[in-house]
Formats: structure tokens, sequence, C-alpha cells
């Protein structure tokens, strides 16, 4: 398809890629500023839904991974970060 393009377009190599080029830019414009705008409302990507129901929880409910902590107590890491510290005294000598 693209050698059936080249082919029929008028010029020599150079006035070819000229218009060659002028036609992707062309065809690139009316894609981004015709095309993509008529679909981005058809297409799914703001239908974001985490949970099915209105979001608010009651007393009863019981939330997984809820353990009933205060919320404002500081987040614990699950790990140790002073693992992979060196003790400094270590350290090759110089």
């Amino acid at each position: 398809m693209y050698a059936w393009i080249w082919h029929k377009l008028p010029g020599a190599v150079w006035g070819k890629l000229a218009v060659s080029l002028g036609l992707i830019a062309a065809t690139g414009a009316l894609l981004w500023y015709v095309i993509f705008p008529w679909a981005t409302p058809l297409l799914p990507f703001d239908d974001v839904q985490v949970e099915s129901g209105s979001g608010q929880v009651d007393s009863e409910t019981v939330i997984p991974g809820d353990d009933g902590e205060d919320p404002s107590a500081p987040d614990e890491l699950p790990y140790s970060t002073h693992s992979n510290d060196p003790h400094p005294s270590s350290s090759p000598s110089r």
C-alpha cells in the first residue's frame, strides 16, 4: 500500500518526500484535533469504579484488614529499616 502511494505521488524523490511528510502531518493533525476529541467521550477510560454501592461505611460493616487500630497512630513498616546497614566497625580500614 505504501509503495502504491509512493508511486502515485507526483514529482521526483524530494517532491514525493515533501508531499508524503505533508500527508503524514495532515493525517496526524486530523487524528489529534478531530478524531480523538470526538472519540474521547466514547472510551471507558474515565469510568473507574472501585466498589459497588455508595461508599459509605456503617458501624456494622466489616472492612478487611481493619484491626480496629487507632487511625491517628503512626504507621509501622512491616520490615526492618536497619537490616542492610553495615555496622560502622565492619568497614575496611584504609
